[in-house]
């Protein structure tokens, strides 16, 4: 079984990290190690961590790219897989990963993510999030359509080698958004992106903050601007941060 390292980018998110931590402790089989990276959290967050007795790394800088990162440089493990602090995942997440990986064709990996809250699932979004994965590269990046490409975002828990990762140079750390769509866009030059036909859940809160309506325009918005080449930067104005 591969190593992998679990890497979780934290920002305040004592709400949610207790429960995603707990179902990292019940994977068969286990982890090679789970680092949460934090960015200056003003709550429990790195308590919870701690007490979990996981890997816990204070980030000088904040952000999610610079954080992931840095997860990158210390972990140990030859499989790096990117988790959010409000995401569950089924306990054969190893073994899931490890067998993707095995074929030499595919670099990179993620799941499908169904958006859960408190009382309701969330149908509709994840159902267009899942198809984004293939519209999007299919509409603005067609001819690496057609090599593998597809676009895996953070609440997918994206996976790929550690060789292949620092290969591409990992995440780029100027961009506050849509790192995870670049990091998919260079590694595929490597190999296949693939979206395992297994799931994983995501938080609501921001569709619960939002409104479903207003969180399925800013989407979108951003997916399409994104491909026509606007900056990650003028992107981030659309997407503030839900605790």
């Amino acid at each position: 079984m591969s190593r992998i390292s679990v890497i979780i980018p934290t920002l305040n998110e004592a709400n949610y990290l207790d429960r995603t931590l707990r179902h990292l402790s019940v994977l068969h089989p286990p982890a090679w190690e789970v680092w949460v990276i934090d960015g200056g959290s003003e709550d429990e967050t790195v308590a919870i961590a701690q007490a979990a007795g996981v890997k816990v790394m204070q980030s000088q800088q904040r952000g999610r790219s610079l954080q992931m990162n840095l997860g990158a440089e210390v972990a140990t493990g030859e499989i790096l897989c990117f988790l959010h602090a409000d995401t569950l995942v089924p306990d054969d997440l190893i073994a899931v990963i490890t067998s993707t990986l095995q074929n030499p064709q595919i670099a990179c990996g993620g799941f499908i993510s169904l958006m859960v809250g408190s009382f309701t699932t969330r149908w509709g979004i994840s159902l267009h999030n899942y198809l984004k994965t293939y519209y999007a590269p299919l509409l603005f990046r067609p001819h690496l359509f057609f090599r593998g490409l597809r676009l895996l975002f953070g609440d997918q828990v994206i996976f790929c080698r550690r060789r292949d990762f620092w290969q591409c140079q990992g995440f780029d750390p100027t961009l506050p958004i849509m790192e995870e769509a670049d990091l998919c866009l260079k590694l595929s030059r490597l190999g296949r992106i693939c979206q395992v036909n297994r799931i994983v859940q995501s938080s609501d809160r921001r569709v619960a903050h939002w409104g479903a309506f207003k969180a399925t325009g800013i989407y979108m918005a951003i997916g399409f601007l994104w491909g026509l080449g606007v900056s990650s930067t003028r992107l981030k104005q659309f997407y503030e941060e839900v605790r």
